[in-house]
């Protein structure tokens, strides 16, 4: 199953995985910055499992993610 991971310390919240893939992330009205619904922190790292019908839309978001936070495996 697809991992996603989002280093959200370094997020500048542009808002584009928003935009792009809003079932799994938002924006969050205390520190702006984007949060990947599900994800569980580890070291700093915010990860979640998601479908396979959930790949491509999340592909997009990380390439348009300007700092490059948001990585898939």
């Amino acid at each position: 199953m697809p991992k996603l991971f989002h280093y959200r310390q370094r997020c500048i919240g542009c808002n584009a995985c928003v935009e792009i893939a809003y079932e799994r992330w938002r924006m969050s009205k205390k520190d702006g910055k984007a949060v990947l619904l599900g994800g569980i922190e580890k070291k700093g790292v915010y990860q979640v499992s998601i479908r396979p019908d959930e790949v491509e839309e999340n592909e997009r978001a990380m390439r348009a993610c300007p700092v490059n936070v948001i990585k898939m495996e």
